[in-house]
């Protein structure tokens, strides 16, 4: 299984904090590592973990499990997770300079959440423990930066493009959807599912005839991903109306 080492991680965490009544938490999770472990945790009594990536547009989480005594719906990652700042000069490093200048200070990818970056500003997300190492940062590519750890709050919301879709399906199957949304033929998107290149809510999905949901978040790799934000009424020759947002 490709995740079993994180889901017998996450099953000893909440024992852990249901026995010691105290707060436990993952390192960050990718969006296919959050799918599985929410769909694992489901299954399991009393295994309830709440993700937070330390602002709600973030895609890297960390899964924390409570204890009895925190309110999971006033709960903040805040202590848990920082952010830090980093001022670029005569320079605009890019998203694999970041990660790379980061990764050479000798943390883990998993110890970061996500990177913005907004013109020669960037922002990383990343665990309280490694914040102040983060801070030390000079250098990002061949362009100096400067470092400071900053309130989660100073970090602005992502630029993300999105692209408004409306298209008809003659059903919800997983296979006409992601074609719809790529504007592949139903041939082309067969193959592509066949290949394991496409996902339905970040975990690897193989069935033609998968059904989607209102809410569910397709993604074709080389093509990016599309949430599916309504799905109902009916043409007048029976196909299903669906409007959709292509993140590019």
């Amino acid at each position: 299984m490709e995740h079993e080492a994180l889901l017998r991680r996450l099953e000893d965490l909440a024992r852990r904090c249901d026995r010691s009544n105290i707060l436990t938490s993952t390192a960050f999770l990718t969006p296919a590592e959050q799918a599985a472990a929410a769909q694992h945790c489901a299954r399991l009594p009393g295994c309830r973990p709440v993700f937070s990536g330390g602002d709600p547009d973030c895609e890297r989480k960390v899964a924390f499990f409570l204890p009895e005594w925190m309110d999971s719906e006033a709960f903040s990652p805040e202590g848990e997770i920082c952010a830090v700042g980093l001022e670029a000069f005569y320079g605009s490093p890019e998203h694999r300079d970041y990660l790379g200048a980061l990764l050479a200070l000798g943390v883990r990818r998993e110890w970061l959440g996500d990177i913005r970056i907004e013109g020669q500003r960037a922002w990383v997300f990343c665990l309280s423990s490694v914040a102040e190492q983060l801070a030390g940062l000079e250098q990002a590519g061949r362009v100096h930066v400067k470092a400071a750890v900053v309130p989660l709050s100073e970090v602005p919301p992502p630029e993300r493009r999105r692209r408004e879709l409306r298209f008809t399906v003659q059903s919800l199957r997983f296979d006409a959807v992601l074609g719809e949304s790529f504007c592949l033929s139903r041939t082309r998107a067969v193959k592509l599912i066949a290949a394991g290149a496409a996902s339905l809510n970040y975990l690897p999905c193989m069935k033609n005839d998968a059904p989607v949901s209102e809410g569910d978040v397709i993604s074709l790799r080389g093509y990016g991903k599309a949430s599916l934000s309504v799905l109902g009424g009916q043409s007048r020759k029976g196909r299903i109306f669906v409007l959709a947002e292509l993140w590019e």
